[in-house]
């Protein structure tokens, strides 16, 4: 089984406000086969997933040794939508400068005060995250992308 990694999210996106956590995007040809080695995944110290709620994904998780989560890691069969989408928004976000200090705008308006709870800050950025993905695809799909 042969896995390709790309680097996502925020803290793939140069001078943005990002938690420190690195997620990944893994590109497998076969789920069923990851399946049957994800066991190893815990091995390495991630915690297998599942789904985890999306459809044709897994989903592993790392944390350090005081309890932090330090990686997410997203796996999809080749050909799943939800590849491009990711590719989609973090290449976008690369090029367009301005965009990408909108989002690290709000990151930091949604943080400043009083404490979030995770779902609250998922919340807060699923509507800038939607809209710029529509237009994040409509760029991935029409122009020459920079190499990974």
């Amino acid at each position: 089984m042969q896995i390709v990694l790309h680097h996502i999210g925020s803290t793939a996106i140069p001078g943005i406000l990002a938690k420190p956590i690195i997620d990944i995007l893994g590109v497998v040809d076969d789920l069923e086969a990851l399946d049957q080695r994800s066991a190893r995944m815990g091995d390495l110290g991630y915690e297998v997933m599942g789904p985890f709620g999306i459809e044709g994904r897994r989903y592993f998780r790392k944390f350090d040794a005081t309890g932090r989560r330090t990686h997410h890691l997203h796996v999809f069969s080749q050909g799943s939508p939800h590849i491009e989408r990711h590719l989609a928004f973090r290449d976008y976000l690369r090029s367009n400068p301005l965009k990408a200090a909108a989002y690290s705008d709000l990151k930091a308006k949604i943080t400043t005060g009083e404490a979030v709870s995770w779902d609250e800050y998922m919340d807060a950025k699923d509507p800038f995250i939607a809209e710029t993905e529509k237009a994040a695809l409509v760029w991935y799909r029409s122009s020459a992308r920079p190499s990974e």
